[in-house]
């Protein structure tokens, strides 16, 4: 690794404009944030997927390497990827740094603690949770409703025993008793809040409105309310700053922010991304899960409120993911089969078509596997070609930039022929339950939704509080279109089913959770945390 203070050179920064985190970490420094955050002189590439499988589709490795084949074109290309969360690193889908030779490094310090900015959003979190219940304990105003407190405590661990709890069991010295519970750290709203905000001021007018509990008479109570908001900032000040790091071939790399994508809006921090196009002629960044969720909410979230429309769209897809979506089980997908490969792309099929109703002409990405069969990848192109869209056979795990260098050749003739006029999937105005039947009869293809009685009225309370013009941001299984996770390819003749919703008054959109997902995740039978270990020269292995 080239020491971080020459990967900040490359786009222009110096000494003065980042602090260091040892030799190969950085945070880039408050005045320079501010100074740049108005410039935008590159071009976005956003990077999605097909719904992906359990063995992975290598989107953060395509988002690297294209990210390094720019580079070897001589582009000025920057990488702006989400931190990876304890969650999956100790749970089943792992880290989240790429693969083979296109990953960004120092690797183990990104996946486990980085430079706190994780714990410094569950703290913040938790801070608050201590300060609800404080206020329950002393009877303070406001008059908080025991029954009401809708702000759980975090924790960046999978951990389903502390979906729900009791708290203040040990009698009236330890607290008011009453049902919480916990959810994962980078669902929290205050991840949300960190990652949409344009600045310091921006964070604290967030994170201030956020609604944490309700009062007895109904209403909202925020952190202003609780004299908290302060503190909040305090904690969450040096987290809000990008951190600067560097792939193997030392093209810049911005990892900063971590909502997943199926219970939160799913990619890195507004601040990164604009740092990023202020410095960078290419940016290319990355969205959570398959392109019905992170990109959904990416172009219907992220874009419209920031103006971050992406230039062009990649969907990465493989052989392996087509046939499990035809059905094919995973002792099975390695194994010949051109026609699963035919059944399965009717998943890759609906993502293109999804993407192209936002304007956008998207680019695919076909990752080659070793057991990947040549007459399969020839069947996926073949098939793309039919439906008028580019594609390359990306082999950057194994070669680098340069085995992504046909995707990054076409993604830049994409660009300079400007074929994207972006539009926008819904009206933000329109009625709250259209807005949810739009994004699950037009990007999902479901035939109907179903709401809860508890969803009809936590529906009713958003819109009199006021909050029924924001964007929806949908929570669900990212294993399926539908909210059923063994409902795999492009499933039609089903139902959305919406359990709850809330308001995310200081992200700034409405939080709606349908099927069976949840917030706070559970560990697989064996979890990757069995297969970590330290050797005798304190090196990580295992991750």
């Amino acid at each position: 690794m080239k020491n971080i203070s020459e990967i900040a050179n490359k786009i222009g920064l110096d000494v003065d404009c980042i602090d260091l985190y040892g030799k190969h970490k950085a945070k880039i420094c408050l005045p320079t944030i501010k100074e740049l955050s108005g410039k935008k002189n590159g071009k976005l590439i956003l990077v999605t997927a097909i719904n992906p499988t359990p063995f992975g589709e290598g989107k953060t490795t395509t988002t690297i390497g294209l990210g390094d084949a720019l580079q070897r074109l001589g582009k000025k290309s920057i990488i702006t990827l989400r931190e990876p969360s304890l969650g999956p690193v100790m749970g089943m889908k792992g880290g989240a740094i790429g693969g083979g030779k296109s990953m960004v490094v120092p690797s183990s310090d990104i996946n486990l603690h980085f430079t706190g900015d994780i714990h410094a959003i569950t703290t913040a979190n938790n801070l608050l949770s201590a300060c609800i219940d404080n206020r329950l304990k002393f009877g303070l105003e406001p008059n908080i409703d025991i029954r009401n407190i809708p702000w759980k405590r975090a924790m960046d661990m999978n951990d389903r025993s502390l979906r729900e709890i009791i708290v203040g069991l040990g009698g009236d010295a330890n607290g008011v008793m009453r049902d919480d519970g916990f959810i994962i750290s980078v669902a929290s709203e205050v991840m949300a809040v960190l990652c949409l905000s344009d600045n310091l001021s921006d964070l604290k007018t967030r994170l201030g409105r956020m609604i944490c509990a309700y009062t007895v008479d109904g209403k909202p109570v925020t952190p202003n309310d609780l004299n908290v908001t302060g503190a909040m900032v305090a904690l969450l000040v040096d987290a809000l700053r990008p951190n600067l790091v560097q792939t193997l071939e030392e093209t810049p790399a911005f990892i900063h922010g971590g909502p997943f994508a199926n219970i939160a809006h799913g990619t890195n921090s507004i601040i990164a991304t604009r740092m990023a196009l202020a410095l960078g002629d290419y940016v290319v960044t990355e969205c959570g899960f398959g392109a019905d969720l992170g990109a959904e909410k990416f172009l219907d979230i992220v874009a419209p409120t920031k103006d971050l429309a992406p230039d062009t769209v990649v969907i990465v897809a493989t052989c392996r993911a087509l046939k499990y979506n035809a059905g094919i089980s995973v002792k099975s997908v390695t194994e010949p089969n051109p026609q699963a490969v035919r059944d399965g792309f009717v998943n890759l099929k609906q993502h293109i078509e999804n993407i192209m109703k936002y304007g956008i002409k998207p680019i695919v990405a076909i990752n080659r596997f070793p057991k990947d069969d040549d007459t399969e990848l020839q069947i996926v192109a073949e098939m793309l070609e039919e439906m008028g869209v580019a594609c390359a056979i990306n082999t950057n795990f194994e070669n680098g930039g340069q085995g992504a260098m046909e995707l990054a050749q076409k993604i830049v003739a994409s660009i300079d022929g400007g074929v994207s006029t972006f539009k926008q999937l819904y009206d933000y105005d329109r009625p709250i339950i259209e807005k949810i039947e739009t994004i699950a009869k037009e990007i999902y293809r479901a035939d109907s939704v179903t709401f809860t009685s508890r969803a009809k009225s936590d529906i009713r309370k958003i819109e009199e509080l006021g909050y029924s013009n924001l964007p929806i941001c949908m929570a669900k299984t990212q294993y399926s279109f539908s909210d059923d996770k063994s409902l795999l390819g492009a499933p039609t003749g089903f139902d959305i089913k919406v359990r709850e919703a809330k308001v995310s008054a200081g992200a700034g959109f409405i939080v709606v959770v349908c099927g069976d997902i949840m917030l706070m995740p559970g560990l697989s039978k064996v979890p990757r945390a069995e297969e970590i270990d330290v050797d005798e020269d304190g090196k990580i292995i295992g991750m």
